[in-house]
């Protein structure tokens, strides 16, 4: 059961992929992957908790192999926090359990604020809501959001293997590029020369509006589900200490940690990871 299977949710819009590790009859946990990312995030720490879960690695649109938003969309938090309630349904899962690492963590997040009545548990790493917004930059990024070229018909980098890609990922990310491979194997797609990546380019174009703090906060004091929060250690550049420890505080019933790491903490040290989570599996 440690093999991953295939899986295809078809919402109204667009179909979505899926890694699923564990037996089908298992309780069903639902992981979301990184900004970029796809289910291979999680190939390292699935395996480690098939004794206990069924383990659904949900491809957000645009991302991985699953579908691509139609020409002249945009892709926004509140679009994906849809998309995985919607998903929760075609899983007929009326009630269950969410893992989000980093964006993943944000939409998770979300998610537990939206429909409460639908998450009994919560695993969190490296994130806590999107990404805000205290107003010192919200004009310029909304004029240089406006002004950006569409990335419809950006040209694509094409590598020559996935060695390769896994080392501008490792530049470009800072994860090491052979933990990266997971990820960099399952996000690429054969053109002619090489390699592309198959995510969809519009992911890249900068968010003109973010919630601000202050709404970010009133959503997070909405999850009424037991939360556990794992944070690397340094911090994340754009997850400050201060800003995460606001946040946590906002959430009713939450229990946050740190492990020495970077941002990836689920493919650096997953076995720390499966034990965090088997610590959290109860309120």
């Amino acid at each position: 059961m440690n093999a991953p299977r295939e899986r295809r949710i078809a919402l109204p819009r667009l179909a979505l992929a899926a890694l699923e590790w564990g037996d089908p009859a298992a309780p069903a946990l639902v992981a979301l992957h990184g900004w970029l990312d796809n289910a291979g995030s999680f190939a390292a720490l699935a395996p480690l908790l098939v004794p206990h879960y069924r383990v659904v690695a949900l491809e957000l649109p645009g991302h991985g192999h699953s579908g691509h938003l139609p020409a002249g969309a945009d892709y926004h938090y509140l679009d994906h926090v849809r998309a995985v309630l919607a998903a929760l349904d075609v899983l007929e899962l009326p009630r269950g359990r969410l893992l989000g690492h980093s964006l993943g963590a944000g939409i998770a997040s979300l998610v537990a604020a939206a429909a409460p009545e639908r998450i009994e548990r919560l695993w969190l790493i490296e994130g806590l809501g999107p990404l805000g917004d205290d107003g010192t930059h919200t004009l310029q990024r909304y004029r240089d959001a406006l002004a950006a070229p569409p990335a419809d018909g950006k040209t694509l980098r094409v590598f020559r293997d996935a060695d390769q890609a896994a080392r501008a990922r490792a530049m470009a990310s800072g994860l090491d590029a052979r933990l990266a491979r997971p990820i960099v194997e399952r996000g690429l797609r054969e053109v002619e020369g090489g390699w592309q990546w198959r995510s969809d380019p519009r992911l890249v174009r900068p968010s003109a509006i973010r919630l601000a703090e202050t709404q970010i906060r009133a959503l997070l004091a909405g999850i009424e589900a037991p939360a556990a929060l794992l944070l690397s250690q340094p911090a994340t550049p754009y997850l400050p200490a201060a800003m995460m420890r606001e946040r946590a505080a906002c959430v009713p019933r939450i229990a946050v940690e740190h492990l020495a790491g970077g941002h990836h903490l689920q493919l650096e040290h997953p076995q720390a990871v499966a034990q965090w989570m088997l610590r959290h599996t109860t309120a």
